[in-house]
């Protein structure tokens, strides 16, 4: 029990140091958890010796990510993807496949362990797409959909994978068609149980009003059916999949979403630094040239073929690019797929430690291959593979960049007035629903300077600032100031921070968005206590100079914490002082 203590020590030591660093230079916490687990493992400091039992264990972490992916899929929503999984999935699989087999044929594999390596490289990562697509809040676009429907399918696919090693092998047996069977039978009769028995027996559990149950049942669903769908060979992120699937019609989903996320987050980061563990540097070491052309195999030819079956699928060139930079790595499959295969002897030792290093290469490569993607080719909008609008607008008085609920109200109120404005939203979506109301919405990014010049911000007076993403805001607001200087900013800041980092740019007409409305609700309460409107209006007044004095003040205070508590708790007993001083006493009834 100590030992095993002592590595989840080390485990979360090395997770707590390098994730805010990796952060910090927005090389992203997956690389991190990568590089920790080459840290720790056995092939570096050798803090931990045994990284497949992480491994095996850590898999559930990828587990509970299919299980909330499948809440978010209804199954007539995942009935109008079977295309996408079924076809684009499939082609990918054997294309992909037959190409790297026959690639591996030319490096000397036998044709059967050719064709173990070919179709084992053809697998993703589950893990790494998808949480990619999370981290980037892509998984719902149109290459988000297209990634996740070939990783789906490739999941499934990892079953006759490992079945037909056996046959390869030689030792082929009549029980296959049998555990065929079972399989099928297995998950039949789990869709039974889902769409009848699973619904009320959470709402039996929910009417114990016992939190701790409730998550004890969240879990026992979750590891209960990967275990059970991996008992007819299925594998375990399918069983969770499907579970999800039929869960998503549930009133509870969204506790069971809340109740899960915090173990599929720990777990995923437990996965990830397991793969890094399982490097074997002395292979990378002895046999660098093998590794780095079978690395460049792998990424150049899964990228490229991706590519084109995304294109023949009828997917933009965009999306079908995008999945291009999403999927080119292996997958997690493929080590056991290579394991499985080594203990039939179709592999060599020798061959698998290459494969596995390649694998486990492309995995962290994935993440600096989708920021190069994101960051230098992409040509719209990260959640949109349609072009932004054509604006060619001269006459605009205002601009507004941002079509949210704050964004609406100003552009109504400027309508009434009949002053021109034209208005940027990034969200396609958004647009869409805008433009179903008769609004005029331009689909296209304000951070981005020709954008601006196209839609008149060179003729123009007034840029609103309605920008919802705060980073993004930011971002926007320093483009305006540097390129756009006599534009006048009026902001909408979402919290207090939001505000001091405007502030530090220059623009003086910042907004809090829920500010006057909080106090206007401290207003009607202090109304409905019976105290005058007058006096009321006049301490909110005293509040309002005060509270716009200190936010001033804090911003010279900005990353020392300490000084700006002190700040505060200064600031806040002035404020009660000013408040008793000032003549005109609130008669509030008692």
């Amino acid at each position: 029990m100590h030992h095993e203590l002592q590595a989840l020590l080390v485990l979360l030591i090395s997770a707590v140091l390098l994730v805010p660093i990796f952060r910090y230079f927005k090389l992203g916490a997956i690389l991190a958890y990568l590089f920790a687990g080459v840290l720790i493992g056995p092939e570096c400091f050798q803090m931990i010796g045994n990284p497949q039992a992480i491994l095996a264990f850590s898999e559930l972490g990828v587990v509970f990510l299919l299980f909330l992916i499948g809440l978010e899929l209804e199954p007539a929503r995942l009935w109008t993807m079977r295309r996408s999984v079924f076809g684009m999935g499939l082609v990918q699989m054997l294309v992909t496949g037959l190409v790297l087999m026959g690639l591996a044929a030319i490096a000397y594999f036998p044709i059967k362990a050719a064709f173990i390596a070919g179709f084992g490289l053809a697998l993703s990562s589950t893990a790494f797409g998808l949480q990619l697509l999370e981290e980037q809040r892509q998984l719902k676009t149109l290459h988000g959909q297209g990634a996740f429907s070939i990783l789906l399918f490739q999941d499934l696919a990892v079953v006759p994978l490992i079945a037909v090693i056996p046959l390869l092998s030689g030792v082929g047996t009549a029980a296959t068609w049998t555990g065929t069977l079972r399989a099928v039978a297995m998950v039949a009769g789990f869709i039974f149980v889902g769409l009848y028995f699973i619904r009320h027996l959470f709402e039996f559990i929910a009417r114990s009003r016992v939190q701790e149950v409730f998550t004890a049942m969240s879990l026992l669903i979750v590891v209960g059916s990967a275990i059970l769908m991996e008992s007819v060979g299925l594998s375990m992120g399918t069983g969770a999949f499907l579970a999800g699937v039929l869960l998503a019609n549930s009133e509870y989903k969204h506790e069971l979403e809340i109740n899960l996320q915090p173990f599929k987050g720990l777990l995923l980061g437990l996965f990830f630094m397991a793969v890094g563990m399982s490097l074997d540097l002395g292979v990378l070491l002895s046999k660098p040239q093998w590794i780095a052309l079978a690395l460049f195999c792998l990424l150049a030819t899964k990228g490229v073929l991706i590519f084109f079956v995304g294109r023949f699928f009828g997917f933009p060139k965009e999306a079908a690019r995008n999945m291009a930079f999403i999927l080119p790595q292996g997958g997690e499959f493929a080590f056991v797929l290579f394991a499985a295969a080594t203990t039939a002897g179709l592999l060599l030792p020798e061959q698998t430690a290459v494969l596995s290093a390649a694998v486990t290469l492309s995995m962290a490569a994935t993440p600096l291959l989708f920021a190069l993607n994101q960051r230098y080719l992409r040509s719209f909008s990260e959640v949109s593979e349609r072009p932004f609008d054509v604006v060619d607008t001269k006459d605009t008085v205002v601009l507004i960049a941002g079509f949210g609920r704050f964004g609406q109200i100003v552009s109504r109120f400027l309508q009434t007035q009949g002053i021109t404005f034209t208005i940027l939203e990034h969200n396609a979506s958004q647009v869409d629903v805008a433009r179903r109301y008769g609004r005029k919405v331009f689909y296209g990014d304000a951070s981005r300077k020709d954008m601006l010049e196209s839609a008149g911000a060179a003729n123009a007076k007034v840029f609103v600032l309605a920008i919802d993403d705060a980073e993004t805001s930011v971002l926007t607001a320093r483009m305006v100031r540097e390129h756009f200087p006599h534009l006048h900013v009026i902001a909408r800041a979402r919290n207090r921070q939001h505000a001091l980092e405007l502030f530090e740019l220059g623009i003086e007409q910042v907004h809090r968005e829920t500010y006057l409305t909080s106090l206007e609700v401290a207003k009607e309460v202090l109304l409905n206590l019976g105290a005058q409107r007058e006096q009321i209006n006049k301490k909110l007044a005293l509040f309002r100079s005060h509270d716009e004095r200190i936010l001033r003040k804090q911003l010279a205070y900005k990353g020392d914490e300490k000084g700006l508590i002190s700040l505060t708790n200064q600031a806040n007993a002035e404020l009660a002082e000013i408040l008793r001083e000032d003549q005109s006493t609130l008669a509030v009834q008692p």
